[in-house]
Parts: C-alpha cells; structure tokens; sequence
C-alpha cells in the first residue's frame, strides 16, 4: 500500500446501557469500517455495558474518510440484530499530529472537540499528549437505536516504510 499514511489505533473499550435484544440482554459484538477495511471485536454474551477491551488496528491512507462503528447482537439462529451505530472524522486527531509535542509534559491537552448535531459523540472530547503518544478518548453516542453508547480511544502508530503525515 503505496499510499499509507501511517495505522490508526482504536482501543475498544466499552458499550454502555446499550439496548436490549434478546429477552432481556443481548449478545454485542462491534465492528469499525473505514473505506474497505472491516475489523470486528469478540462477542460478549448477555450484557448490555460490555467490556471489549480491544485493539483494532486500522491502515490510514485517506484520513478524510468517515469512521463508522457499528454494534451488533449476535443471534444463533436468525440474523444479528443491529443494536446502532455512530460515525466519527479524524480530520482533528491528523491535525493535532502534524502540529507536532515535542516538551509537552504528560497530561497535556492539545485540543478539543466539542460534541454536536453533525457528529456522535456524546461529550467533548479531548486529545491528549499521554506516555510519549498522542490520544484521543471519545464517548460515541449510537444513533438509530433507543439508547447506548461506545467509549474508545484512538492512538496513532507510525509506520517507517509509509509516507507519513
């Protein structure tokens, strides 16, 4: 892959008071999409505040396309039932990047993004130069569903044989 950019880090963390579709819990698993990439995390049986606690790896070559998570009961006999889903820009996190923190101490925020109609999130959410590494933690608000929503965190990793920013 000629044109990558470097690998975007999305440390999946929880879902929380997603709803229910079974009789009384569900079964949820989630799964990001990004241009033709697809990454999916493990189910977790009968609860509706899972805890994924996983890394999904995404190859960033365009980082103007839109992030769409979107989260899932799995059903054994009869297709998954679509329990939401959310979209999210990194337009922010590749700007902060190229600003560059060298001799920021740990713990700085290095800019916010505020929540609002155009986008999911359910909170502000804050960039943050942490352990020697850029983050970003983001409450993502799940739309077409009656309630629920997603904690992650993104990280970016620099890849040496790539582009680079």
């Amino acid at each position: 892959m000629e044109n990558l950019l470097g690998l975007l880090r999305i440390h999946i963390q929880r879902g929380v008071n997603l709803a229910v579709r079974d009789m009384r819990s569900s079964d949820p698993y989630l799964i990001v999409r990004m241009g033709k990439q697809k990454l999916k995390t493990r189910v977790v049986k009968k609860s509706v505040n899972p805890e994924w606690n996983e890394q999904l790896t995404l190859s960033i070559a365009d980082p103007s396309l839109p992030i769409l998570v979107s989260v899932y009961d799995k059903d054994t006999f009869s297709f998954d039932d679509k329990m939401g889903d959310a979209e999210f820009e990194i337009g922010p996190f590749i700007k902060a990047l190229k600003m560059g923190f060298q001799g920021l101490e740990d713990g700085a925020i290095i800019s916010k993004v505020q929540a609002n109609k155009q986008n999911c999130l359910a909170e502000e959410s804050c960039i943050i130069y942490s352990e020697g590494k850029l983050v970003q933690n983001m409450v993502l608000r799940l739309r077409n569903v009656e309630c629920g929503e997603v904690e992650l965190q993104l990280q970016w990793i620099d890849v040496p044989s790539s582009r680079g920013l």
